[in-house]
């Protein structure tokens, strides 16, 4: 698969995903996405220099174009606009992945009713997206599973666990150089492929 076009599919699915934080945040009360200019489908308003650009090339590079992994620019949400900010936080949090899942499930849908090569594409972007909701459904912070497993702490544990972005980084680096992300993801991706009739074709 062309390098231009995995990330062409994983810029895409990276904006989304940021999108649908910042949509169900503005649903839910808080006009603090749309004030920034991040309710919108425009790429370059989401485009984060290192995590959309640097790190997917260098993972592509470095694994000879069979894996990359990205990220988008964070949403800014302020949950104290939120009528509910503990559970409405749960759901701001879900949408990305969320998003990304239903990405999946539409391509796989017309996965068999195309052509062998754009079949390939379709395949590529459901793998990217099943990858970028199952990672960031991970309770590593600053992970989207973080943001939902504090929710359900008791506030004190919640704001010391969701602090360590910065051991949670680190924690992501070693996960994907050692290669157990991938382990961890390639049951998990395969059963849904598998269900959605794609795993003829992987």
């Amino acid at each position: 698969m062309n390098i231009i076009i995995l990330l062409l599919l994983l810029f895409s699915s990276i904006t989304l995903h940021e999108f649908s934080h910042g949509w169900m945040a503005y649903k839910l009360g808080d006009p603090t996405p749309k004030d920034a200019g991040r309710l919108t489908l425009n790429p370059l308003k989401h485009f984060d220099c290192f995590g959309t650009f640097i790190l997917p090339v260098l993972l592509l590079l470095v694994s000879r174009g069979t894996f990359s992994f990205g990220y988008a620019k964070p949403v800014p949400i302020n949950p104290y606009h939120f009528r509910n900010p503990k559970w409405d936080g749960v759901w701001v949090s879900l949408a990305g992945p969320s998003i990304n899942l239903v990405i999946a499930f539409a391509l796989g849908m017309f996965l068999k009713l195309t052509t062998p090569l754009f079949a390939q594409v379709l395949l590529e972007g459901m793998i990217i997206n099943l990858i970028l909701a199952v990672f960031n459904l991970l309770p590593i912070p600053s992970l989207d599973g973080s943001k939902i497993l504090a929710s359900f702490l008791p506030s004190r544990v919640s704001y010391n666990y969701l602090k360590m972005g910065l051991a949670g980084f680190v924690l992501i680096i070693v996960l994907l150089q050692t290669g157990f992300f991938a382990w961890f993801t390639q049951a998990l991706v395969g059963t849904v492929l598998a269900f959605l009739g794609a795993g003829t074709i992987a």
